[in-house]
C-alpha cells in the first residue's frame, strides 16, 4: 500500500463498497425515471417528491406511464424513448404551493416599478411502488 501524508485520505470511487464495486453487492433497489410536468425525476420505492400540479385529491392513487428508464440490481432498461410496459404508482400527499418570487420590474429615469410575486402549484406524491414491465 502506497504511503501517504498524515491526515489524507486514500481517493474512492464515490458510491464504491469495500470491494470497489458500486451499490450493495449488486442488489441496489430498483429505481425509475419518470417525466411528468416536462421534467424528468429519479425516484425509488417510499422517495417523496415535488412535481407540477396534478389533478388529483389528496390521498388518491395515481400511475405515471412515461417512465425513461428502470434500474436495479445492476442493470438497467432504458426505453426509446419510453420502456414498454413500465409504470410507477404514487400516492398523492398534498396539493401545496412553492414559496413566493417576487418579480421586479423597473425603467430606470421613468419612475416606473412594478412588483409582483407568484406562487407555483405543485403536486406532493409519495412513490409506493414501480413495476418494470415486460
Amino acid at each position: 500500500m502506497p504511503t501517504r501524508a498524515p491526515g489524507t485520505q486514500a481517493f474512492t470511487r464515490v458510491g464504491a463498497g469495500r470491494d470497489g464495486a458500486f451499490g450493495n453487492n449488486g442488489s441496489t433497489p430498483m429505481y425509475a425515471v419518470i417525466r411528468t410536468g416536462g421534467k424528468q425525476y429519479r425516484v425509488a420505492k417510499d422517495d417523496v417528491i415535488r412535481v407540477e400540479k396534478l389533478e388529483a385529491e389528496a390521498g388518491a392513487s395515481i400511475t405515471i406511464d412515461q417512465v425513461l428508464l428502470v434500474g436495479g440490481n445492476g442493470d438497467a432498461r432504458v426505453g426509446k424513448p419510453l420502456v414498454d410496459g413500465a409504470s410507477v404508482t404514487a400516492q398523492v400527499v398534498d396539493q401545496a404551493r412553492t414559496r413566493k418570487l417576487i418579480v421586479f420590474k423597473k425603467k430606470r429615469r421613468k419612475n416606473y416599478r412594478r412588483t409582483h410575486g407568484h406562487r407555483q402549484h405543485q403536486t406532493v406524491l409519495k412513490i409506493t411502488g414501480i413495476r418494470a414491465g415486460a
